[in-house]
Order: structure tokens, then sequence, then C-alpha cells
């Protein structure tokens, strides 16, 4: 059984990652519903939720339905990160994730995400002193390193372990690799034979089908998998993994009927969450990974990220079932 603090997750949880405009309430709730162990929220700004800025206040926003769940959030400035972790307490997440991980320069050149990969001293402080703020269990994800010749995730997890942090995440690229080339697992199998480390490590990159799920869970022997972009428009991975594990069978993919009832709760579910203009707008960049690979299905897409008002994108969404019903997908 695989645990952070007292939370139970299972014999080898399968997580849903933390991404940017995708990891909202509405996708949450599709994933939960598919076999995610764990979701975990957009991360967060520190900055942003010591400054209330409604946008960042909107992230902290979770239902009950989709515990276990963790909020994510990041920052480089001491005393917003403890304001910003009290904050997030009190919204009552099941444990306070960190991010050290995300790439993009904004946050990584900031001295936050994974900029503090280049500075391990002033993660291992930041990190301390949110274990000591807050009574949840504090978690971090992370990368490798900043680069191939400054890899330190062995290091960075004993540091962390050693201060408190209960769970670790490992996306296995650098950040100077952003989210190109191939994720290298053997850095997780090298934290995880570590014998001072006894925390759960969960494998982050590339792992897009039951089949490299399987193939990674032996080879690497980490305590579990987070997904992240597979699950865009695919929230069916969960349960083809999980029944992949449990049986050795693949089952079929979703059919149409399936995919467009997704679609549907999706968009019901954004338009009530965010209103309509922006559950509309906000909608738009699921849909080509709902109906990816079906022949022909520009003109309906092109409909679907084109049209504002529900009532049309109901009945798009009708015509797409009825042209493709039936119709047999590739494994």
């Amino acid at each position: 059984m695989v645990k952070i603090g007292n939370i139970e997750l299972g014999e080898y949880p399968l997580l849903l990652a933390p991404m940017e405009d995708v990891s909202d309430p509405p996708f949450r709730k599709l994933c939960k519903e598919q076999g995610a162990d764990m979701v975990y929220t957009e991360f967060v700004s520190a900055d942003g939720l010591v400054h209330e800025a409604v946008k960042s206040l909107k992230k902290l926003e979770i239902f009950d339905y989709e515990r276990p769940i963790g909020i994510q959030y990041f920052g480089g400035q001491l005393d917003n990160m403890i304001g910003a972790a009290e904050m997030i307490e009190a919204k009552s997440p099941d444990v306070i994730d960190i991010n050290y991980g995300c790439p993009v320069a904004k946050v990584a050149c900031r001295m936050a995400g994974a900029g503090l990969l280049r500075d391990v001293p002033h993660m291992v402080k930041l990190t301390e002193a949110v274990v000591k703020s807050t009574s949840r269990p504090v978690t971090v994800k992370t990368r490798l390193g900043w680069d191939n010749s400054s890899i330190n995730i062995v290091e960075v997890a004993e540091r962390l372990q050693d201060i408190g942090v209960q769970a670790l995440t490992v996306h296995a690229r650098t950040r100077v690799q952003m989210y190109k080339g191939e994720a290298d697992w053997t850095w997780i199998a090298r934290v995880k034979e570590n014998p001072r480390l006894h925390i759960p490590v969960f494998g982050n990159g590339d792992v897009d089908s039951a089949l490299r799920a399987l193939e990674y869970r032996q080879r690497y022997g980490a305590d579990g998998i987070m997904i992240g972009r597979a699950s865009i428009g695919y929230p069916w991975i969960f349960r083809e993994i999980k029944h992949f594990f449990a049986t050795g069978e693949l089952l079929p993919p979703p059919d149409v009927p399936e995919r467009v009832r997704a679609a549907r709760q999706h968009l019901r579910d954004n338009l009530a969450w965010k209103g309509v203009k922006l559950g509309v707008l906000e909608m738009r960049r699921h849909y080509a990974p709902y109906f990816r690979d079906l022949p022909n299905i520009k003109p309906y897409r092109m409909r679907l990220v084109t049209e504002m008002e529900p009532e049309v994108l109901w009945s798009v969404l009708d015509e797409i079932e009825d042209v493709y019903s039936g119709m047999e997908l590739a494994i």
C-alpha cells in the first residue's frame, strides 16, 4: 500500500498531473471517474495568492468527490510561500504540493519552479518553512536537474526527505529539455535504489499507454505513475492502465458515443464552473484531442472552436455522434 502521510493510495497509484489551463475541476472530475487515484490542481502562484489575484484564488476551489487531491503552488519568496501555504491549508486539501519543475521562462528564470534546481539550498529553505507552517502533508514535483551537466535529483530527493517532504514526483527530464526528447527514467530508478530514501517516489514523463505503463513499472521501480499530456482528451488512459495491470488484456478504446458523452460532460461542467463565455472559450483546446483520428473531422472541429452559443455546440456534438457511431477505432 502506497501512502502519503495517512492517505492511502492503493498498491500502485495513478496520479493526474497538475497542468496549467488543463487540470481544472471539470477535467479532474473526468479523470477521477476513469480511475485516477489522486488528482492535482493547476499550479497556483504564491505571489498571486497573497495579493488575492482573482484567477489564483479561483484555482483553490476543490470538491469532496475529487479526494484525495493536492493543491500545487509555486514561488520563490519565503514570506509569500508561507502566507500562501496558510491560504491553501484553509481549503483543506489532502496534500500541499510544491512545484519545482515548471520549465517555462517566466517561472524558472525568476527563481521559482525548475529555477530552484540551480539553488538547492534555497529550495530546501523554502520547503522546510512550508513544512513547518502547515499540518498538511507536503509533497514536491520536480525535474532531474537544470541540464544534463547538472542532474542533481538524487541529492535533491535526500535533502527534501530530510526536511519533511512526504512524497516526491520526478518528471524525468531536465529543465533545458522542456517537454522535448525522451524522458530518462533511469534516474528515477537511481532515486528509488538509494537506501536512504523511504518516501514514495512517483515517475512522470512519456507514459502514454497501458503497455508503456507496465514496462516502466517493472523496469524502474517507481511507487506509482503521474500522467499528464496523455490524459488530455483521453481520460480513459487511467482505466486502460488499471485494467491491463489487473488482467493483462488491453481494453478497446472508447467508441465515439463515449467520447461525445465525455465532451458533453466536460462542456457542461465548464459552463457551470466558469460561466458561458469563459466556459466556451476554454473548452476549445479539448475538442481536437477528444476526436483525434476520426476521418474528415476537421469541419466539425472548426465549428466547435468558433461557435460561441452552447446550443450550437450541443448540436455539433450530436452530429458527430450521429455520423461516427458504429465506426471501429484502432486499439
